[in-house]
């Protein structure tokens, strides 16, 4: 470009050089350079005007006109000098030659000459534009090749010092385009040679430097701004596609949530953003949230739960404003975090409400499942059983359970178990549920009927009704419904030989023991059998009760007279000699009684003459005597009516009627044996035993009559007291025992002993299931009673026990009568007894049962005092001392302590202090020693 612009230049100034000396062809031409100093010299005008040099001072050479300012002649030598600062451009502007024509004059003679000055160029001037910089738009949308015109440079220089050319900064979206135009004219136009991007570039600055011709060149240049001007040619642009957001359940409307940008690149309206939700039919849960248009923050719109959505996609559109609108979208993802604000739920899905009571452990009752709709630890749950109930939770699979059994279940017990399931949340706080699941037990035949006692006794009066109902049997069965209804029947006794049938029955659904006979305590008084009870389960469980039956005795048998006085209806005779003194034996009358206890209780009672008061006997003993001795006004014969009653309620009676005839002398007293008939009547098994005992115990007694008789009749009193007496001791333990010889009866009490009986056992041989127990009562023995009275003999009191010892002043010595039976109750051995028929006199206490006391019992008496050799002895015709009663079979024993009242107390047994027993046991010997006469028995 430089070179083409260069070779214009000098053509140009090579045509108008030779046009400025075609014109200046008959004119002096100078030249000089612009800005050349002043005194520079141009010419010398004296030579080539052919002037004298000597007359230039004169004549006043000088140079005349407007560039008189520039240039001055040298008056002396006719030189043409610079004056002042010559500007080319000042005084030709853009004239390519610029030639002053400047005049001189000279005077005497005045002349004129003219010549031309030529102002040559320097290049002084650098090319300058209008203005130092211009703007210019130009949209982003020009297409490669398009042309911008350039302001052009002005250089006050001509010719090759002009404006030679234009030079661009470097780029790369541009380049220059210079243009010659002639007249030293240069032009330029930007070129766009690569597409422009306000987004990339907004704006474009270049640098535009014009050039001169000069050596060296001067320049100037032109800021060129290129603004370009936006295209909607973007689209708006997220700064990341996919927003996640985080924000808690139930968190107030209005929270922020998050917020989202886009860029557009473009400006303007092409720039301006506006946000907006993509909403599609199915998106409900945008509703949830709001969105800024303007600032694309994202807020809380609704009620947010994480159980109904964990998580929340929304897709946001930005928009520009352009006339041409270009969008773009992103997602936002919004997580909605969990907060523990359900309790955990808990559900039966199967449940086995009823459950055997023998079913084994691991049993599964129900399937449960828990659910918590929390999520991370707020939905862990931990389920467990509250309190100790035989049951466990056991996990199958994940919040599925189990519910089994882990012990043994007792319907009995427990029938219904509510049983208490938590379900607990690991949150904080945590939450829980529980629920109750009843469990039933259904019952199974696993518990017999049971008795409450494995013996029971039943006491039942004779005489009663058939079909009486004796007792009801109860039982407990814990089990219900057809476990527990119960059946009763009765098993009866058996041995080897047969099978004993009891003589009841039971209903076998009440209980009810039924008699099916009438009982009689004479034939039988006790009798065993068990009772079954079984239930109605599979297979059925049953339990036995031994009953004991016993028959209590109801005074149903009037007393019976014995031999030599039983022949019913006769009147029996019996002599005295009128000698007799006081206390003279005239008989004894004997009575049994087939019942027993206080029932057998016989007392004797004496009817005389009215005025005659000669006999007395014995309520106890049935001895009738003689009250005093006889006188002349007593009859020769006396008849007695002897009435024999026992104690029962009512009381029975017998009579017996004697003939007591006086006789001069003993020798006329003979002895009248009667025959006493047998009835020819069935014996039984029972009596056949009681006849032979009788007729055992009857020889035995004679025997001892005849030896005791012998004695006495040959033996003196010291004699007599060489013979040990039978005496009755107690032992540690509470027993009494007798003895004779080598022979030792114990007296101790059995618990089955009706009317707490006393019964007296040898010692080898105890009774039958005795016991030994203590009688508590209220009441002392009361005096024995010589009238029939329907009041019965008052219990011991409770000093009186059998543990005690015995303290009846000292040793109790006994003498008995020989051939004496005592029959006992059934079961007990019969023991042979000896009995005395008159005791030594002494100062002491007498023992001795009442007639009658048990079937074919005699009379024997105790003897209490002090006993063994040298012992004073009863006189004849002594009232007998008080007796022990030993209520019911076998004896009745009494004992008599004060001698003149015959309806004195019976002495108690106990435990006394030491005191009490030295002070009672002084007032027995000194009431011993007071006695002389008869017990006052009637």
């Amino acid at each position: 470009v430089r070179i083409t612009w260069t070779l214009r230049s000098w053509i140009s100034c090579f045509v108008h050089v030779l046009h400025i000396y075609g014109v200046m062809a008959g004119m002096t031409v100078y030249s000089v350079t612009e800005e050349s100093d002043p005194g520079t010299t141009v010419g010398n005008l004296a030579k080539d005007f052919h002037l004298n040099v000597q007359e230039l001072k004169t004549r006043g050479f000088q140079i005349s006109g407007k560039f008189e300012y520039y240039f001055e002649i040298n008056a002396k030598s006719g030189i043409l000098f610079v004056k002042n600062r010559i500007d080319r451009e000042e005084l030709c502007a853009r004239i390519v030659t610029c030639a002053l024509e400047v005049e001189a004059i000279v005077r005497s003679p005045l002349n004129h000459y003219r010549f031309v000055v030529n102002i040559v160029d320097i290049n002084d001037n650098a090319p300058v534009f209008r203005i130092p910089g211009i703007v210019l738009n130009i949209s982003e949308s020009a297409i490669v090749g398009e042309r911008f015109p350039l302001s052009k440079a002005i250089d006050a220089d001509v010719g090759g010092y002009s404006v030679k050319g234009y030079r661009l900064s470097q780029n790369e979206h541009f380049s220059l385009d210079v243009q010659d135009e002639g007249e030293e004219t240069v032009s330029a136009e930007l070129v766009l040679q690569k597409a422009l991007d306000r987004e990339k570039q907004a704006a474009v600055k270049l640098t535009l430097t014009a050039f001169d011709g000069g050596k060296p060149e001067k320049t100037g240049t032109l800021r060129i701004t290129i603004n370009v001007q936006d295209v909607n040619d973007n689209i708006p642009v997220f700064e990341r596609p996919l927003y996640k957001g985080t924000i808690p359940e139930n968190i107030q409307k209005g929270a922020s949530v998050i917020s989202v940008h886009a860029r557009d690149l473009d400006e303007g309206l092409n720039g301006e953003i506006q946000y907006s939700f993509i909403i599609h039919d199915s998106d409900n849960e945008v509703n949830l949230f709001a969105l800024d248009t303007v600032t694309g923050v994202i807020s809380v719109n609704g009620e947010l739960d994480h159980e109904k959505n964990k998580a929340v996609e929304i897709r946001v559109e930005a928009k520009d404003k352009g006339l041409s609108p270009r969008s773009s979208r992103c997602k936002v993802l919004i997580e909605i975090t969990d907060i523990n604000d359900n309790a955990p739920e808990i559900s039966i899905t199967s449940l086995t409400s009823v459950l055997r009571e023998d079913a084994p452990p691991e049993t599964v009752i129900g399937l449960i499942t828990v659910k918590d709709n929390d999520s991370d630890k707020n939905g862990i749950v931990t389920v467990a059983i509250i309190g100790n109930a035989p049951f466990a939770i056991k996990n199958t699979y994940k919040n599925h359970y189990s519910l089994l059994l882990v012990g043994s279940l007792d319907r009995e017990n427990v029938s219904l178990y509510n049983v208490p399931i938590t379900a607990i949340d690991q949150g904080t706080p945590s939450l829980s549920s529980i629920i109750i699941v009843a469990v039933h037990v259904s019952d199974v035949n696993d518990n017999a009927p049971s008795f409450k006692e494995p013996i029971l006794n039943i006491f039942v009066k004779e005489n009663g009704p058939v079909g009486a109902v004796l007792h009801t049997v109860r039982v407990n069965d814990p089990d219900v419904d057809e476990n527990a209804r119960i059946t009763f029947s009765v098993l009866n006794s058996s041995n080897k030989k047969n099978v004993v049938q009891a003589p009841v029955s039971v209903n076998s659904d009440t209980g009810d023991i039924v008699s099916l006979q009438t009982f009689n305590f004479e034939e039988l008084k006790t009798f065993q059998f068990k009772v079954q009870a079984t239930d109605s389960g599979v297979p059925p469980l049953s339990s036995n009760v031994t009953v004991n039956v016993f028959i209590l005795d109801e005074n149903d048998n009037s007393p019976t007279i014995l031999a030599p006085y039983s022949e019913h209806g006769s009147v029996n005779s019996e002599s005295i000699p009128y000698s007799a003194e006081a206390g003279y034996f005239v008989a004894k009358i004997r009575a049994v009684d087939a019942d027993s206890g206080y029932n057998a209780l016989l007392s004797y009672h004496l009817t005389e003459p009215k005025g005659n008061n000669l006999f007395r006997i014995g309520t106890s003993t049935g001895e009738i005597r003689t009250k005093r001795r006889m006188s002349d006004n007593d009859l020769k014969s006396h008849p007695l009516v002897v009435l024999v009653c026992d104690n029962g309620e009512p009381s029975l009676s017998a009579t017996v009627s004697i003939d007591v005839v006086v006789v001069e002398s003993t020798a006329d007293i003979q002895t009248q044996f009667r025959h006493v008939p047998i009835k020819e009547d069935s014996f039984s098994d029972l009596n056949l035993y009681l006849l032979i005992a009788i007729v055992a115990v009857s020889v035995i007694f004679l025997l001892s009559l005849i030896t005791l008789i012998a004695v006495r009749c040959h033996r003196t009193e010291s004699s007599f007291s060489r013979y040990s007496a039978p005496m009755i001791t107690t032992h540690p333990d509470g027993s009494w025992s007798y003895s004779k010889s080598t022979q030792q009866y114990d007296v101790c009490f059995s618990s089955d002993t009706l009317k707490s009986d006393v019964v007296v056992f040898p010692a080898p041989f105890p009774p039958v299931d005795a016991e030994l127990i203590s009688i508590n009562g209220g009441d002392t023995f009361t005096r024995t009673q010589t009238l029939p009275s329907t009041e019965k003999p008052k219990a011991p009191n409770s000093d009186w026990r059998y543990s005690a010892s015995l303290r009846a002043g000292g040793v109790i010595s006994v003498l008995m009568e020989e051939s004496s039976v005592l029959q006992g109750a059934q079961g007990v051995l019969v023991q042979n007894w000896p009995t005395v028929s008159s005791a030594p006199d002494a100062d002491g206490g007498e023992v001795s049962p009442p007639m009658g006391a048990g079937i074919d019992s005699n009379s024997w008496h105790f003897r209490y005092g002090p006993g063994g050799p040298g012992a004073p002895q009863l006189k004849p015709g002594d009232v007998p001392p008080e007796a022990f009663i030993i209520p019911g079979s076998p004896a009745i024993i009494s004992i008599r302590q004060n001698q003149d009242d015959d309806k004195g107390d019976f002495m108690s047994f106990g435990k006394k202090d030491e005191a009490k027993k030295k002070k009672k046991k002084k007032k027995e010997k000194k009431e011993k020693k007071d006695k002389g006469k008869d017990d006052g028995d009637e």
